[in-house]
This record gives structure tokens, sequence and C-alpha cells, in this order.
């Protein structure tokens, strides 16, 4: 239910919440086996979300769908990358990068965004460049990617947040995806823990659906938000990885 809420608040978090959740309290013994159940989840929760953020008609579509297809190229060869690291580094590593974004997010939390934007040759080159690398980064990591997503959609083409949010679940469900094959294929998945997830995440999501309508409409308020919860999140993940070390 945690992950269904934060990916249907701010698009993301699902992994990042998901994979310590899965190593520190059930108990699951590999991070890799984590990271790869949790993939699988999170696209699952993701693509439930994404048709509860459709309904309300803020998915940017053609900037998304060109942003996902990059990505999936990315995150096919960042995860066989990650595969090769140690869990525990690949952790503490994601815990800083998700220190930087947060950063920037409140840094940018008062800028409004335009709400009519459409993909076009001026701003393709950014959003392919953006997508490849962010689903690089999301497959290393082994994460849906909906915390680099977000910034990098509003980077991309000036999207405001609430529209980056929902237009990210759109990559984030194809960058899980992805990335649960190429773990799957390793044997690296908990299938059953990864149905329980689903399972909560629906009614999670659909609250975090609500949640993220209602703080659109205070500026800047979900982009704050959004890097509470990463900064939050991200200091326990790297206590944790220096006490394990």
């Amino acid at each position: 239910m945690l992950v269904g809420f934060s990916l249907g608040l701010v698009g993301g978090g699902g992994s990042i919440l998901a994979v310590p959740l899965m190593v520190y309290v059930v108990g699951v013994p590999q991070p890799h086996i984590a990271i790869g159940t949790s993939a699988i989840a999170v696209a699952a929760n993701a693509a439930i979300n994404l048709s509860n953020h459709a309904r309300g008609g803020t998915v940017i579509w053609s900037c998304a769908l060109v942003f996902a297809l990059a990505g999936m190229f990315g995150a096919f060869g960042g995860s066989i990358l990650g595969k090769m690291l140690d869990g525990q580094k690949l952790l503490a590593l994601f815990s800083i990068v998700m220190l930087v974004i947060a950063s920037l997010m409140l840094k940018t939390r008062a800028r409004v965004g335009l709400t009519d934007v459409k993909i076009s040759m001026s701003n393709m080159p950014a959003i392919i460049g953006l997508g490849l690398a962010t689903g690089t980064m999301s497959g290393f990591f082994g994460i849906g990617g909906g915390f680099l997503i977000v910034p990098a959609l509003m980077l991309a083409t000036g999207m405001p947040i609430m529209n980056a949010v929902s237009s990210s679940l759109v990559a984030v469900t194809a960058f899980g995806m992805t990335t649960a094959l190429s773990y799957a294929w390793s044997g690296l998945v908990s299938w059953s823990l990864a149905g329980l997830f689903v399972a909560g995440g629906i009614a999670g999501g659909l609250l975090g659906t609500r949640s993220a309508r209602h703080l659109s409409e205070r500026r800047g308020a979900l982009n704050i938000v959004f890097a509470t919860v990463i900064i939050a999140v991200a200091i326990y993940m790297l206590l944790r990885n220096i006490n394990v070390s």
C-alpha cells in the first residue's frame, strides 16, 4: 500500500521504498532478489496508477511514449551492469543520487510549467537523451525510476510537476518491466512476494492519485512533498548501508 500510494502521489518511490522494505522488513536475504521482485511489483502498480491519472487527463502521451521508448534501451543495458555489482554498494550509491535529485526539485519548487506542452523538433533531442540516460540509471539501480523520470520530464519539456508525475508512470511501467525481465531471466525474482505487493499497491494507488490532484492545486506543494520523501528514504538507505559495510 505504501508503494502504491507513493507511485500515485509523486509518480515514483516504488522501488526506492519496496527494495528497503523487502530487505530490512520482510527479510529477503539477497538485495538482487529484492530488486528483481520490486521491479515486477512496481511496474504492475505503475500501470494501474497510470490508468487512474489517464482518466484525469493529466498524461502528456506524446512526450511520455517517446521518453519511455528511449529509456527502455537504456534500462536493458543498465540492468546488465547492475547485476555485476555488490547489492549493498548499489543501494548506497543510489541513495546519494536521490539526495542530488531532491535538492534540484526543491530549487525549482515554485516553477509553474507549461500545461500545453507537446513533443516537437526542439524538445525531442532532450526527451530522447534524458530518456536514454534515465532508463540506464533505472536499470542499473533496479528501480522503476520515477524519482529520476519526473525531474527529467520537467527539464526536457517544461511541463508542470502534476503532468510530469502522471506522464512518468508510462516510463516507470516500461522501465520496470524491462528491468524485471532481465532479473527474472537470471532467476532473481520471488513471484509470490511480487503478487502480494501488487495487491496492496492497488488500494494505496487510488489514495495517492487523489492526494496528488489536491496538492497540485497549491503552488510548489507537490514538489516539496516529492523532495521530502526522497530525502527521508535516501538518508535511511545511506545510513543502513554504511552500517552494513
